[in-house]
């Protein structure tokens, strides 16, 4: 019942800012087709362990194809 009102806490308290104001949406990247990806980092698990693993990291030595599954793995 404790975890359940800590989440519930925190949940609450991270919808708003430190003074009760509310925080604003990121702007939206504006990368189009055949731009550059940005970097940035990732956790992988492979089922054992989860390790970081950033676009960087492939840069120069392998072909990166990005896909994004808005609603993967969640029942919807």
């Amino acid at each position: 019942m404790r975890l359940r009102m800590l989440l519930i806490a925190a949940m609450l308290l991270g919808s708003r800012s430190a003074f009760g104001q509310e925080k604003k949406p990121p702007e939206p990247l504006k990368v189009k087709v055949g731009d550059v990806a940005p970097d940035f980092t990732l956790l992988a698990f492979d089922g054992q362990k989860v390790t970081p693993v950033s676009l960087h990291d492939y840069k120069g030595k392998k072909n990166v194809a990005l896909a994004f599954y808005v609603f993967a793995f969640t029942g919807g």
